[in-house]
Order: structure tokens, then C-alpha cells, then sequence
């Protein structure tokens, strides 16, 4: 890893690390960053002091205040509450400190929109925390589709809520915003038209997005699906690129030549697949997220997920949340 620049790091080349909230997400960003070389997790904080002061013990370092832990980072991860995003990362803004802000990037654009030019003038760094974009299979499915004439895009994310984790809003803000980080990076672009549809409090969404070119992106979240299913497809004149986000496998199947084929005097139809499987590395998507964002943070380059990214995706995925929501009036029926 680059080594920090004196202004960013202690007197030994360390980046001090911090993580404000320690539950389900921020405990493991805590076990990262005391794993990263050249990263020093200098501490930990949350409103429940107990949770704090284990995962502190658990990873070597101390829980701490939120202002006497921002005096003492030169990083930090925020994983409270989407509610409180903001309110932390301004914080941070203000002490100085580069921020890594999970996603959603927060509950309100308007804030975000703030907190960007906030940290534009303070010359902070922001990132968003769309972890996906780290997945080895989506850094493989780069490379592949820099080349291809993409038509359509069908991404899968279902299955039932994790165990102990409160879920405060639809399977669109917490599931398929993933998605269409991925897929607006991945298509370079807005789409003209959003359509979408959703079922138990939008529990159980799918959207449909078409883009300006003619490609078409389909999306479908669900935290009502009693099957783990994390998918992306694509559809290309060349071929078709199929993922698995959880295998971190990637799939290209091209096109193949048909065929008779004469078997004891019968006449039969063949159509072979050929089907080709890059290279994916390996490696923990977070952990390769905290690693851009500490790369960023040192050399003050433009984050893998910025500020803005982040907005963008906030937007969409809201649009969609609404048009889903939306209750569509019962067909009328005819009296025979």
C-alpha cells in the first residue's frame, strides 16, 4: 500500500483508523482496518458503550467519545444508523477527518448535496460504502465488459432478512441500491425512464430502467424470498455474462455454431455452449473497500464510490422506492 504522505499519517507512516458504530456493519469494519497494513485502529465508538467497549477488546484498540476519537483519526468509517449519516459525517467534515460513509449515503439528498460541497471546501475526502463495486467478480466483469455491446442487464438480490438485524426501510433502500450502483456504473449513464412495482411495504420490489441508448436494466430486490440469491446477467451482441456475487464466479457464454450430426443412421440437431470462466481473484470486498478508501484518503484522489456516485444512486433508488410504493388503481370489472 502507498505510504501516507506526513500531513495524513503519525510520524511512523500510519494511518489512524476509527469506526463510529459498531454493530452488525461496523464491527466488521473494525476487524479490517486492524487488519490493514500501515492502519492503526485507533478506536471505536457507539451509543451502546458495552458493544463498544467489546469489539474495542476484540480488535486491539480502545473504545473512545466520538469527539476525542475524530481528534485522533485520520479515517474514519461511518456505520450508525442511515438517519444520523449526516450529522456524523459533518462531524468528521469538520474535525478534518476523511470519511468512508456506508451506505445509503442518507436519508435526505439535500443533506448529501451539503455534506459534498462541505467537503470540497475542506478538502475532505468522502466515499461511499457500495461494497459491491469491490466484489472481485464486478472488478473481473470490468475488464469483460469494456468490449461488449450491452443490450440488457437482469440483476437478482433476494432472500430473507439476516437474524438480529433491524431492517428500517424496503428491500429497494436496503438490497437493490447495491444493484444499481453497479449497474449505473456499469452503463455509464441515467436512465431516461424508471419504471416499478412493489409488494408488502415494498419488501418485494422490481424495476425496470431504460437508458437513453436502448439498453434496458431489470431489477428485482426481495427480503420476503426464502432462497439467498445474489445475481447479475448480461446481455451483450457478443455474448452473455452471467454473475454470482456469492460464488464470485463470472461466466461468459458465446455464441456457438449449429449443427446435424448422423448417430446409426438418425439425423440429429446439436447446438453446443461454449462457455468461458475468467480468472476472478480472490479477496474480502470489504476489505478491498477500506483499502481503496485508505489509498484515496493518502495520495487526496478521487474515491472508487465518491460523494456524488453516491447521491446519484441515492436518487434513483428513492425514485424507485416511490414509483414501487405507488398503490395503482384495481382494474375495473365488467357486470355480466
Amino acid at each position: 500500500m502507498t505510504i501516507n504522505p506526513p500531513d495524513e499519517t503519525d510520524s511512523n507512516g500510519v494511518t489512524n483508523a476509527a469506526v463510529v458504530g459498531v454493530g452488525s456493519m461496523g464491527r466488521h469494519h473494525a476487524r479490517v482496518y486492524s487488519e490493514l497494513p500501515d492502519v492503526n485502529l485507533v478506536g471505536v465508538s457507539d451509543v451502546d458503550e458495552e458493544t463498544a467497549r467489546q469489539v474495542a477488546e476484540d480488535h486491539g484498540t480502545i473504545p473512545m467519545d466520538r469527539d476525542a476519537l475524530l481528534d485522533a483519526a485520520d479515517v474514519a468509517s461511518i456505520c450508525v444508523p442511515t438517519r444520523f449519516h449526516a450529522e456524523v459525517a459533518a462531524e468528521c467534515i469538520d474535525s478534518g477527518v476523511d470519511v468512508l460513509v456506508e451506505k445509503p449515503f442518507v436519508a435526505d439528498p439535500a443533506r448529501g448535496r451539503q455534506l459534498i460541497e462541505r467537503a470540497e471546501e475542506a478538502g475532505v475526502t468522502i466515499q461511499v460504502g457500495h461494497v459491491e463495486r469491490f466484489n472481485p467478480a464486478i472488478r473481473a466483469l470490468s475488464d469483460v465488459v469494456a468490449d461488449l455491446d450491452v443490450i440488457a442487464v437482469d440483476a437478482r438480490r433476494l432472500g430473507p432478512p439476516p437474524e438480529g438485524r433491524q431492517l428500517d426501510r424496503s428491500a429497494v433502500l436496503d438490497l437493490m441500491i447495491h444493484d444499481i450502483d453497479v449497474v449505473l456504473a456499469m452503463l455509464d449513464g441515467q436512465p431516461e425512464n424508471v419504471t416499478a412495482q412493489g409488494v408488502k411495504d415494498n419488501q418485494y420490489a422490481a424495476a425496470t430502467l431504460s437508458f437513453s441508448d436502448g439498453t434496458v436494466a431489470t431489477l428485482t430486490a426481495s427480503r420476503v424470498t426464502q432462497e439467498r440469491v445474489r445475481t447479475l446477467a448480461i446481455t451483450a451482441e457478443e455474448c452473455r455474462v452471467d454473475v454470482d456475487y456469492v460464488d464470485r464466479s463470472v461466466e461468459i457464454h458465446r455464441h456457438s455454431l449449429p449443427e446435424y450430426i448422423e448417430d446409426n443412421g438418425d439425423v440429429r440437431y446439436r447446438h453446443e455452449s461454449i462457455v468461458e470462466r475468467p480468472t476472478v481473484e480472490t479477496g474480502e470486498p470489504l476489505k478491498n473497500q477500506l483499502e481503496s478508501f485508505v489509498a484515496a484518503a493518502i495520495s487526496d484522489a478521487e474515491p472508487v464510490v465518491s460523494g456524488e456516485d453516491g447521491l446519484r444512486v441515492l436518487e434513483l433508488a428513492r425514485q424507485i422506492d416511490e414509483a414501487a410504493a405507488d398503490p395503482r388503481p384495481e382494474p375495473e370489472v365488467s357486470a355480466r
